[in-house]
């Protein structure tokens, strides 16, 4: 299922979180696709896992894609 919402998943901090914001809401700091896929269940997206988070074109990657995690 496409999200309805805006999704953007910000650069890496020092410590290799990532802030995810879904609908103008930041949901918190992300991990990994997992944590991201996560967020975007509570954000009541459902049937995301890790590949649907990787393959997807409606997340706005900033400062590196989905396998980025280190500053």
């Amino acid at each position: 299922m496409a999200p309805a919402m805006p999704v953007v998943i910000y650069p890496p901090d020092e410590d290799g979180g990532r802030r995810v914001r879904i609908d103008g809401e930041i949901f918190g700091r992300a991990y990994g696709l997992r944590d991201v896929a996560e967020f975007l269940r509570r954000a009541g997206i459902e049937d995301v896992d890790e590949a649907y988070v990787a393959a997807s074109v409606l997340i706005e990657w900033r400062g590196g894609g989905p396998d980025v995690w280190e500053h």
